[in-house]
């Protein structure tokens, strides 16, 4: 009986463990059909996701076909150019269609003006300068664009030379670009009257009124009492210059003829630097003339390469001192050497852009049977008489009323003409 029961409880022990494997494999099948249904559901929603795709890229390719079907009748098309005009198109489209469409070509204009008023010629922000005025009736006539008024390179511009505070032009030479159909009289009903433009030339396309200009000739005029002797005592009306003196200044003059180093006539110059090189192809003086107000004027020429910033005030300002005796013509070979000197520079009243010269360029395309030559013979006539009207008669004036030149001859004797105190010359450790 014992052992029936020990049996017993033997197999009651071994069925409860089957059950409780059989428990336990059932929760594992649950648990893997899980994680089967969850797998099988994602790869569900990649194919969604896919054929989403895929319809997206046979939208794109059909709407290539399209695009292509209308280009067919272009034998070769390229995409990249394409993309591009259909850019341009959109860009063309955005612009707004009343805004005129004006052609425009290089060209030349001449300028006269009286820089007595003006603060030069460069525009200069805040400042009254010939461009300024210039630039305001260009663009009233609409010579010019709105972006090209506010930036002048946009229509090519550039000047000849640029005259500084108080100096004037008679044929003053700008390069830009403009309409063909122009009304020169009704622009110069625009401008003030110191300022006047007498012709526009059509010139090549690639000329620069600055960098093609071979020469420039400057004119200086002045009471002829600047060549008097500084210990005589001169009266401004009844001075008359003496052939003596004149020769002496013509002498003067010619020693600057030639390439030399003009270090001390402009300022921050260092006499190893190569701009300080200049050639001066000739430097002459005329005979006296009386003015409208009976006083007794002399006019000195200079024409060279090009001049540095104050050049040639500063070298007639020399002539004058050394003519009426304050120094001597060792100053002058002293000046073109190393040292660094005290020079008097003479008022700019006086100073006038002469000629601005164009020889090559005439040349090579002055006779072309397309351009003009650069000389402007057409228009000598009113070109003097602006000059005689606007320019001279200024200077006539100003000097006999308000005397300039004589204020500057009281500050003659205050220069050394000498090494400078304040700054030491250049020494050859400077190369």
């Amino acid at each position: 009986m014992l052992l029936f029961g020990k049996l017993l409880r033997n197999l009651k022990a071994e069925r409860l463990s089957r059950i409780d494997i059989a428990c336990h494999s059932i929760e594992h099948t649950k648990g893997f059909a899980a994680a089967m249904a969850e797998a099988l559901e994602k790869l569900e929603q990649q194919k969604r996701i896919g054929e989403e795709e895929r319809k997206v890229a046979e939208a794109s390719v059909n709407e290539m076909k399209k695009l292509k079907q209308k280009l067919k009748r272009r034998k070769w098309v390229n995409w990249e150019t394409e993309d591009e005009r259909k850019c341009t198109e959109a860009k063309r489209a955005a612009i707004d269609s009343s805004v005129e469409k004006i052609k425009r070509k290089k060209c030349a204009i001449l300028l006269s003006y009286s820089g007595a008023n003006y603060y030069g010629m460069q525009r200069n922000p805040g400042m009254e300068t010939i461009e300024e005025e210039l630039f305001k009736a260009l663009l009233k006539h609409k010579w010019i664009s709105n972006d090209a008024y506010g930036q002048a390179q946009m229509a090519s511009f550039q000047r000849a030379a640029r005259t500084d505070k108080g100096v004037s032009a008679a044929r003053q030479v700008c390069s830009l670009k403009l309409p063909e159909a122009l009304n020169i009289k009704a622009f110069n009903d625009d401008l003030p009257e110191q300022i006047r433009l007498f012709a526009v030339e059509r010139v090549t396309k690639g000329f620069n009124a600055k960098g093609q200009c071979d020469a420039r000739t400057y004119t200086y005029t002045m009471p002829s009492i600047a060549f008097a002797d500084f210990e005589a005592n001169a009266n401004y009306e009844t001075f008359r210059l003496s052939t003596a003196q004149l020769l002496k200044a013509k002498d003067i003059l010619q020693k600057f003829e030639g390439t030399k180093n003009f270090h001390n006539f402009t300022s921050r110059k260092n006499y190893f630097d190569p701009s300080s090189k200049r050639f001066i192809m000739s430097f002459t003086c005329s005979d006296p003339f009386l003015s409208p107000h009976n006083v007794e004027f002399i006019t000195v020429k200079v024409k060279g390469q090009s001049f540095m910033l104050h050049q040639i005030r500063k070298m007639v300002g020399l002539t004058v001192a050394i003519v009426r005796g304050h120094t001597d013509f060792s100053t002058l070979n002293k000046a073109l050497s190393e040292e660094r000197l005290d020079l008097p520079m003479a008022p700019g009243l006086g100073l006038v852009l002469d000629t601005v010269h164009y020889e090559r360029y005439n040349e090579r395309y002055g006779k072309d049977g397309i351009h003009n030559p650069l000389t402007w013979e057409n228009h000598e006539q009113e070109i003097q008489q602006f000059v005689e009207q606007k320019i001279l008669a200024n200077i006539y004036e100003t000097e006999y009323k308000e005397k300039p030149l004589l204020n500057w001859l009281e500050t003659l004797p205050l220069h050394s003409y000498d090494v400078r105190n304040d700054e030491n010359p250049p020494s050859s450790e400077d190369r």
